[in-house]
């Protein structure tokens, strides 16, 4: 048995669970996957921000497993398309989409935007509760443009889309430990992270 505290993470995302164990062995925590447990009840992501769907979530998983959990709810923000696909970000091209069915999607849409009006950002927050307790909350974002091609390999969702302008690459093409420092996941899990310490 691990004497590391464990805290059950909302989420049956591996990428996710990845991001997430690097960023909590500062704490000396780790986290595990829905994937380990039996009969925990689908959360229905019905609320209309990221911050919503990442309380419910986290306040649901808690309640049922009498376990620490954080909730995670991020997408993308589009300029040019008024914020969305925001909170619907991974069903964007219909439920159970694929994320290139939903990055496909996307460049569809954008694809009379100019280059100067291609302006994006992954944003995400995220919930931590302990059993009974509040919710502690923590969003970061990363700024990025809509690139017109995909490239790279590495990450998930939109990333072989977002161009970092800072960095001359797709969020696709950079290594986990790069994506670790200026994700918008990243981000948000400093600010819990500092919160909760």
């Amino acid at each position: 048995m691990s004497d590391r505290k464990q805290v059950v993470l909302a989420t049956r995302n591996q990428g996710k669970v990845k991001e997430f164990n690097k960023l909590f062995a500062e704490l000396g925590w780790e986290g595990i996957s829905l994937e380990g447990f039996d009969g925990v009840p689908e959360v229905v992501e019905d609320g209309d921000t990221f911050e919503a769907n990442a309380v419910k979530k986290a306040v649901t998983i808690s309640t049922y497993l009498g376990l620490p959990a954080v909730g995670d709810d991020s997408g993308l923000e589009v300029d040019a398309l008024h914020g969305s696909p925001g909170v619907y970000s991974a069903r964007y091209a219909g439920e159970n989409a694929t994320d290139e069915a939903n990055w496909r999607k996307l460049l569809g849409e954008m694809d009379s935007v100019p280059d100067e009006e291609r302006t994006a950002r992954f944003r995400c927050t995220l919930a931590f509760v302990e059993p009974g307790q509040d919710p502690v909350i923590a969003t970061g974002a990363c700024e990025g443009v809509i690139a017109r091609e995909p490239a790279g390999t590495n990450g998930f969702g939109y990333d072989p889309v977002f161009y970092l302008p800072q960095m001359g690459k797709m969020m696709a093409q950079l290594s986990p430990d790069e994506k670790n420092q200026i994700s918008h996941r990243a981000r948000a899990m400093r600010q819990l992270l500092d919160a909760l310490k």
